[in-house]
């Protein structure tokens, strides 16, 4: 058994079977829907169907990030075990949450200075971030220590790729990222928008693309780019979908048979509320091994 914690928030968007699975903790965002506030507990409070639901259904949402108070509550949980601690948090370049967690992290190694606590910044979202979290478990469990994992994430942290695309950009709309007369336009011509993340961990437009179809084939021409070995990649693939399991399964199929080396089964996992409330119903994204994320 090991004598560290693996540790990472709700927004890793695996479930929580999973995390309890690969023995790794989380601590959880909260959100709001139409004011009442909710606990990202990943689908066990309310459902991911019923919260994308409640959005198609005009419900108002926003989300609050971890604050420090929080964290170090949490992370004096986890040291009382006389266990060391690594944790792993959302994309600074898209949260205020990894300033919160190290600040935290100061005041727990002041009152527990017998026991290491690591912050790591992932670059990283939804599954994405879960790909890295399933990465550091496999290495716990292959016996490598503290220390070596913590290098390893950030070492590596950046060759996580994440490619996704929306058909509905309502919310992107809604939360200004999206114009309203390109909103217009982009849903009256079928467009959908390709994004990825760049080596700050903000999400980039990269390209708009006509139909849904031709968007998802780009998703795998670019994943053909950028994995490890290219159609010879033998490492795990996620897939993050936001109330449209039949888009990402089809993603998925293709992937399988381009891609026939892949690592055990590709996990199709749900969007977040924190994540969701922001790219709404409608998205798929992608995440594997890749090339270092330089731009």
């Amino acid at each position: 058994m090991s004598d560290y914690i693996l540790s990472c928030c709700s927004t890793v968007d695996l479930t929580s079977e999973h995390l309890a699975a690969r023995g790794i903790e989380y601590t959880s965002f909260r959100f709001f829907v139409n004011g009442e506030e909710k606990i990202d507990d990943l689908g066990q409070t309310m459902s991911m169907d019923e919260f994308y639901r409640s959005m198609l259904d005009g419900a108002d949402t926003a989300t609050a990030q971890i604050n420090i108070g929080e964290y170090l509550e949490y992370f004096c949980k986890l040291l009382e075990t006389g266990k060391d601690v690594l944790h792993v948090c959302l994309s600074s370049g898209l949260s205020g949450t990894y300033n919160s967690a190290c600040n935290a992290a100061l005041i727990a190694r002041d009152r527990y200075p017998d026991r290491k606590l690591y912050v790591v910044d992932s670059l990283g979202a939804s599954s994405g971030y879960g790909l890295l979290m399933e990465t550091l478990a496999d290495l716990r469990d292959e016996g490598k220590d503290l220390e070596e994992v913590r290098e390893f994430a950030e070492q590596n942290k950046l060759r996580v790729h994440h490619w996704f695309f929306s058909t509905d950009l309502t919310f992107y709309v809604k939360g200004g990222r999206v114009s309203k007369t390109a909103g217009f336009f982009g849903g009256m011509l079928g467009i959908c928008p390709l994004l990825n993340m760049d080596h700050l961990g903000r999400l980039i437009p990269r390209a708009k693309i006509r139909s849904k179809k031709k968007v998802i084939l780009e998703q795998v021409r670019r994943m053909e780019q950028n994995a490890d070995l290219g159609a010879d990649y033998d490492g795990k693939c996620f897939i993050s979908q936001s109330y449209c399991r039949q888009d990402a399964e089809q993603l998925r199929d293709i992937l399988k048979e381009r891609f026939p080396r892949i690592n055990g089964e590709i996990g199709i996992f749900d969007i977040g509320p924190t994540i969701g409330s922001h790219s709404g119903p409608g998205t798929v994204a992608l995440f594997f091994w890749g090339k270092k994320r330089e731009n």
